[in-house]
C-alpha cells in the first residue's frame, strides 16, 4: 500500500482557485488514480533539445517522485500541483495501446520513426504493474514493426523481457536506465521510491545478458552534489554491459525549482548551500535558465568542466555518448533467419506469460 505524503504543491500558477487550510492543516497526500480518455496517444516533439520526434506517455504524473523532475509542471495543466499531487495523483491512459494501433494503421505513419516510451513520466512506474499499458504498446510495436527506445528506473521492465525481444527482432529496441547516483542517500533523498543505484544496475545487467541493447543516463547531473560519482558510475555500467551513456545538466524549470530546493534543503542540509551555489554557476547566476539549446548544458566554466569529465571519461571506457540528450542511441533490429510475421513472431515470445 501506498505511503501517504504530507501535502504540499506549490501555488498552481493556472489554477483560478486556491485551497488553504487551518487547523489540524493539510490531508495527508494518498494515492489516486485518474483516467485520461484522451483521443491520441502519439506526442510529436519539435524541440532542439531533444533527440527523438515521437513519444508515448501512458501515464502522467509519477510515483517515484524525484525532486528534481522537469515534468512536475505538466501536472499544473491538469489543475493539480506539482509537489505531492504530481507524485500520488496519477492520471492513466488505459486505451493507450488501442490509439497507438490506429496511429500505426494510419498511411502516414513512416515505420523507420523511433518512438520513446516515455518522453515525461517513466513508463514503469508502479501503476504499470496492474495497468500493464506500456507492455501492451510494446506488443504494438511488435505488430507495427515499429522501433522502440525505453528510459526507465524501475526493475519492472525486466517483467517485460519478452515483448523487449519481440520489438527487437521486428523492428529494433533499446533501453536506457537512469542511474545519477552512486550514492544510496543521496538517491533515497533526492529520489524517495526508486529503486536503489545497485538495483539498477541489475537491470542494466539482466538486459544486456538477455540480448536486449542497453545503456545508462547519468542524469540529471546536479552540480555539487553527483558531478562527483560519474567515473563510478560509468564504470559500474560498462561493467553491467552497458553499451552507451548519456547526461544531462539539471533543469529546474517552472515550480520543480521549488519542490527541489526545499527537498534538498530539509533531505542534505550539509550540502545545500554549495549544490544551489554551484546550480547558480551552470545557470547564469540563476537556478534555470531556460533558453532553447542551452537548458540542460548549462554555461560557464563549471558547466564545461562537467560536459568534459563526462565525455572524456565515456570515451576512455568506450561508450557511445550523448550530452544534454540531443541524441538517442541508434536503435537496430536483431538479424534472424527467418523472420516469422510479426504476430506469429510475437507468440514465439510468449506475451502472455508473466
Amino acid at each position: 500500500m501506498a505511503r501517504p505524503l504530507p501535502l504540499a504543491n506549490p501555488t498552481n500558477r493556472f489554477a483560478t482557485t486556491e485551497v488553504v487550510y487551518f487547523e489540524d492543516g493539510a490531508p495527508p497526500a494518498t494515492l489516486e488514480v485518474h483516467l485520461d480518455r484522451s483521443r491520441t496517444i502519439l506526442s510529436r516533439n519539435d524541440s532542439p533539445d531533444l533527440g527523438f520526434r515521437y513519444s508515448v506517455n501512458p501515464y502522467r504524473g509519477c510515483f517515484h517522485g524525484c525532486a528534481y523532475c522537469y515534468a512536475r509542471p505538466t501536472h499544473e495543466y491538469l489543475s493539480f500541483g506539482a509537489g505531492t499531487d504530481f507524485e500520488r495523483k496519477i492520471v492513466v491512459k488505459p486505451d493507450a495501446p488501442e490509439l497507438l494501433r490506429e496511429a500505426f494503421a494510419s498511411k502516414k505513419w513512416d515505420r523507420s520513426e523511433v518512438v520513446v516510451f516515455s518522453g515525461v513520466t517513466d513508463c514503469y512506474q508502479p501503476l504499470e504493474a496492474t495497468y500493464r499499458l506500456t507492455r501492451r504498446c510494446l506488443e504494438v510495436c511488435a505488430e507495427a514493426m515499429t522501433p522502440a527506445s525505453i528510459i526507465t528506473k524501475s526493475p519492472l521492465i525486466e517483467r517485460d523481457l519478452d515483448v523487449l525481444l519481440a520489438v527487437h527482432r521486428a523492428a529494433g529496441v533499446s533501453v536506457t536506465v537512469s542511474i545519477p547516483f552512486a550514492s544510496e542517500e543521496h538517491a533515497r533523498a533526492l529520489e524517495p521510491f526508486v529503486a536503489t543505484p545497485a538495483r539498477r544496475f541489475h537491470i542494466v545487467e539482466r538486459l544486456a545478458s538477455a540480448g536486449v541493447p542497453v545503456g545508462i543516463n547519468v542524469a540529471p547531473i546536479i552540480p555539487g552534489l553527483n558531478d562527483e560519482d560519474v567515473g563510478e558510475l560509468l564504470a559500474r555500467a560498462r561493467d553491467a554491459g552497458a553499451k552507451w551513456a548519456g547526461s544531462v545538466l539539471l533543469r529546474l524549470p517552472g515550480h520543480v525549482k521549488d519542490v527541489f530546493e526545499q527537498r534538498l534543503r530539509e533531505k542534505l542540509p550539509l550540502r545545500a548551500e554549495k549544490v544551489l551555489a554551484r546550480i547558480r554557476e551552470t545557470q547564469g547566476g540563476k537556478l534555470y535558465d531556460p533558453s532553447f539549446g542551452g537548458r540542460g548544458r548549462g554555461a560557464g566554466p563549471y558547466a564545461e568542466a562537467v560536459r568534459a569529465l563526462f565525455e572524456q571519461t565515456a570515451k576512455r571506457m568506450g561508450f557511445a555518448t550523448s550530452w544534454a540528450g540531443t541524441n538517442m542511441p541508434k536503435v537496430a533490429r536483431t538479424p534472424a533467419p527467418a523472420q516469422p510475421e510479426p504476430r506469429q513472431q510475437l507468440s514465439l515470445f510468449g506475451l502472455d506469460a508473466e
